[in-house]
């Protein structure tokens, strides 16, 4: 697929995947959504790909939903609105369950669907010096619907809510405090920690492993606490059976280092 709202690019097992329409403050459109989807799509088909990096051009991650979008979805009927809805619910749950860490970095605004993209990512590294984040939707009559889902796994629900009724901007630092980013970081040097967590990720940990352990997060939320524990023992029960961890079992016996 080409791509004109983003591009993608992969160095030494990071995919990079760089919201790229500036001018618009990198907002969400149909085209974008569509184009972020199949950039995620190829990072979890490429084998070469152990981690993703999602960042941004220009002086904002992302502001929310393009005006001129806004003005068509206004005449949508419900069939429509329901389709544009559920490609978008195709794009956060395909990033929360991607198979591979997913590390966003922030730079400027990240508001309403934009903060949302960087919500639903494992980790977010953020400009301590430039970051923004608010779910604003019902300031113009709109909830945050999708991504509230994923916003009250991330910090809870009490601190979800008053993100979403206040409609609050809030910066980096009490973002951090709050359990919504993961870390914080000079402008200058945010591709650098962006980086360096996912080398640490990468050579660090089995990449089946992370990715059973996304599994594990996604699938026992809500579930009944038996439910959940049958559902766990099973995924512990194959996961011993995975290379990889036959591989990490044995260097651990031998006292040698792994090299994932």
């Amino acid at each position: 697929m080409e791509f004109y709202r983003i591009t993608y690019s992969v160095q030494k097992r990071i995919a990079r995947i760089t919201l790229n329409w500036p001018e618009k403050n990198n907002a969400l459109d149909d085209q974008m959504v569509s184009e972020l989807i199949q950039a995620f799509v190829q990072t979890q088909r490429d084998t070469q790909v152990s981690a993703v990096i999602l960042r941004a051009e220009g002086d904002s991650f992302c502001s929310g939903v393009d005006p001129s979008y806004i003005q068509r979805i206004s005449k949508y009927d419900f069939s429509q609105n329901l389709q544009d809805s559920s490609n978008l619910m195709k794009l956060f749950q395909q990033i929360y369950t991607l198979r591979k860490p997913v590390i966003a970095l922030v730079q400027g605004a990240a508001l309403a669907g934009g903060c949302g993209l960087a919500s639903v990512c494992d980790f977010i590294i953020a400009s301590h010096e430039t970051a923004s984040f608010g779910y604003t939707e019902a300031q113009i009559g709109f909830i945050p619907a999708i991504v509230l889902i994923f916003l009250v796994r991330r910090i809870g629900e009490g601190r979800a809510r008053e993100l979403a009724l206040k409609g609050s901007i809030i910066n980096a630092e009490k973002a951090f405090e709050i359990g919504l980013i993961n870390q914080t970081a000079p402008a200058i040097e945010l591709e650098k920690a962006g980086v360096r967590l996912a080398n640490e990720l990468i050579t660090k940990n089995s990449g089946t492993s992370m990715g059973l352990i996304k599994e594990l997060l996604a699938r026992v939320h809500g579930m009944a606490t038996n439910d959940a524990l049958e559902y766990a023992s099973h995924l512990n029960a194959l996961t011993r059976m995975t290379d990889d961890c036959k591989k990490g079992m044995e260097a651990f016996l031998n006292s040698k280092s792994n090299e994932w």
